[in-house]
C-alpha cells in the first residue's frame, strides 16, 4: 500500500490514500481535501452522492490511525468554500484529535483562519523546515526544496491498441514534490513527464513508480 521515496536523505511513504508520511518530522502531509465540495456541489443541483463526503472523512481518520503522525500538515484546499453542514463534522474531526494540525492555507480556504484556530490548528501561508518549503501552490525557491498541492497531479498510462488509464500520482520533478489530491471528489491534471521527473501511480489500492527514473 506504500512506497518510499527519498528527497535530501529524508524518507516519504507514499500512501495509496494520496498522503504522504514524513517520518524523520513524524508529519502526515496530506494535500487538497476540499471537504464541503460535494454538499455545494449538491446545493447547486449537482447529483453527487452524499457518501463522497463520508469516505473522505473516513479516508482521513484511517491514515491518521495507521501512521499516528505528531503532526498533520494539509497543504491547503482544506475546504473547498464557505462553511457548509460538512464544517460540522469537520468540528468534530478536529476536536477528537490530540495530533498537532497544521494548515498551509490555499486558493480555496476562505474560511477565515479565527474559526480553525478555535480549533486548535494553527494557519500559515507556507512553512519552511530544514532544506524543504511546504506551499499549497507550486514554488520555485533557489535554496529549498518544494513540497506542495494544488495541481492534483495524474498520470496518463497507454495500453494494448488504444487502451488508456488516468491514475492520480505523486510527482517529483527537480526541486519539488507535487501530492495528489486527498479529496474523492477532484479531478486530475494529466502531467507530461520529463525524462528525468520521478511518478508514483496510485492503482487499486497500490503505490507504484511508473517512471524511466526509479
Amino acid at each position: 500500500m506504500t512506497a518510499s521515496l527519498f528527497i535530501h536523505d529524508q524518507e516519504f511513504k507514499l500512501h495509496a490514500s494520496g498522503a504522504a508520511y514524513w517520518v524523520q518530522q513524524s508529519m502526515l502531509l496530506i494535500a487538497d481535501v476540499h471537504f464541503g465540495k460535494v454538499t455545494h456541489f449538491r446545493k447547486y443541483g449537482a447529483a453527487v452522492p452524499l457518501k463522497a463526503s463520508e469516505e473522505n472523512f473516513q479516508k482521513l481518520r484511517d491514515i491518521t490511525e495507521a501512521f499516528n503522525p505528531a503532526t498533520i500538515c494539509f497543504l491547503g484546499d482544506l475546504f473547498h468554500s464557505k462553511k457548509n453542514n460538512e464544517w460540522k463534522n469537520f468540528e468534530a474531526w478536529a476536536r477528537d484529535t490530540s495530533t498537532t494540525v497544521i494548515l498551509v492555507s490555499g486558493n480555496h480556504d476562505v474560511i477565515p483562519p479565527y474559526l480553525y484556530e478555535a480549533l486548535g490548528l494553527t494557519v500559515v501561508d507556507a512553512l519552511h523546515i530544514d532544506s524543504f518549503l511546504l506551499t499549497h501552490h507550486p514554488t520555485e525557491h533557489e535554496t529549498l526544496f518544494n513540497i506542495c498541492g494544488h495541481i492534483h497531479p495524474g498520470i496518463r498510462l497507454q495500453g494494448g491498441g488504444r487502451q488508456s488509464v488516468r491514475l492520480a500520482c505523486f510527482y517529483k520533478r527537480e526541486g519539488q514534490f507535487i501530492l495528489p489530491a486527498f479529496g474523492t471528489f477532484t479531478g486530475k491534471h494529466i502531467m507530461n513527464p520529463q525524462q528525468e521527473d520521478i511518478i508514483f501511480a496510485i492503482a487499486e489500492g497500490q503505490v507504484v513508480c511508473v517512471s524511466n527514473n526509479p
